[in-house]
C-alpha cells in the first residue's frame, strides 16, 4: 500500500489535501503520472496544510456562485447537436465535455468536464437528465436535449 497526498480531487477517493492509502499499481500507474497525488513523506504534512488552506479559501468563495449557477443550470434547459442518422441514433455516443460544452455554449457558465456524470451511454436522440457536481456540497440536474445536427 502506498500512502499519497491528493493534490486533486479524485472521484470515490477524496479532495486536494487529503491523505490516502492506495495500491501500489494504483499509485504508481494513474495517481502519480497525471499529477492527482504525491508520495507522503514526513515534511509533505506542511504541503497538506498549505493545500487545504488553498481549498478551504476556494470554498468560501466559490459555494455561493457554484449556488446560483446551480440555479442557472436546473431552469434553462441545454441542446447539444450531435451528427445523427435517419432514426435519432447518433454516431458514436454524447462525451463529458460536449455536455461541458454545450453548457458553457448556452451561456450558463463553464464547467469541468470531470465533474459531469452521465445516465449511461447516450446513443440516440432525446431528452436526458445530467447530473453536474459545481462543488464538493452543491450539484445541479441539468435537462439536457440532444438533436440531430442540420
Amino acid at each position: 500500500m502506498a500512502k499519497l497526498i491528493l493534490t486533486n480531487e479524485v472521484s470515490g477517493l477524496g479532495a486536494a489535501g487529503d491523505v490516502v492509502e492506495v495500491k501500489d499499481g494504483y499509485a504508481r500507474n494513474y495517481l502519480l503520472p497525471r499529477g492527482f497525488a504525491l508520495l507522503w513523506t514526513k515534511g509533505g504534512e506542511k504541503q497538506v496544510e498549505q493545500i487545504r488552506a488553498a481549498r478551504a479559501a476556494r470554498a468560501h468563495k466559490s459555494l455561493e456562485a457554484a449556488q446560483a449557477q446551480a440555479a442557472a443550470l436546473s431552469e434553462k434547459p441545454v441542446r447539444l447537436e450531435v451528427k445523427a442518422g435517419k432514426e435519432g441514433r447518433l454516431f458514436g455516443t454524447v462525451r463529458a465535455e460536449a455536455v461541458a460544452g454545450a453548457v458553457e455554449a448556452a451561456g450558463l457558465g463553464a464547467i469541468d468536464k470531470r465533474n459531469v456524470a452521465l445516465p449511461g451511454q447516450i446513443k440516440t436522440t432525446g431528452k436526458y437528465e445530467v447530473s453536474v457536481r459545481l462543488h464538493e456540497d452543491v450539484s445541479a440536474v441539468v435537462a439536457l436535449e440532444v438533436v440531430a445536427a442540420k
